[in-house]
């Protein structure tokens, strides 16, 4: 791992994190779902703080990043790190980089005395699935993820 570094994305980050998004999005064949833009990203991400970002770099050059958020768990009685999502170049793939991400990601959630450190990943992802196993994580095979969209958002805030 010569020359390379973890560190926390800037807003001067925003069009590499969203590039790197795109490209996670096309691994995941899952490019028409980007709708958000660079603007929206630096809104949310670095205005509002609703997540945080660490990019990874070789040579100085951006070659993955990790989105996360906190949630809470009611049980625990303590904050948690939610990754949405964890991206490494395809061809820096191999060298360690996602497992640093997430040992950082680790690090943060154990700083911030967090309970958990939990994220979600595609069926079909059976290289990912086996990477995270491998770190010692175990999938929640008893929970279904449910999700509301922006329509099924404004349809259920109408309701009653």
């Amino acid at each position: 791992m010569n020359n390379f570094q973890i560190r926390k994305a800037t807003p001067e980050d925003t069009q590499t994190i969203f590039d790197l998004i795109y490209k996670l999005a096309v691994y995941e064949k899952l490019e028409n779902d980007v709708i958000t833009s660079v603007e929206e990203l630096r809104t949310n991400i670095f205005e509002k703080k609703f997540a945080e970002v660490l990019i990874a770099e070789e040579d100085e050059k951006p070659v993955g990043f990790a989105l996360y958020f906190h949630n809470f768990s009611t049980f625990v009685g303590k904050p948690g790190i939610y990754l949405e999502d964890l991206f490494v170049e395809p061809e820096t793939r191999g060298k360690g980089y996602g497992k640093a991400l997430l040992v950082e990601l680790a690090r943060i959630a154990k700083e911030r005395n967090c309970g958990r450190l939990e994220w979600s990943v595609l069926d079909w992802n059976t290289p990912s699935i086996e990477f995270y196993k491998s770190l010692g994580a175990k999938p929640m095979d008893e929970w279904t993820v449910f999700r509301l969209d922006k329509t099924g958002i404004e349809n259920l805030a109408k309701s009653i």
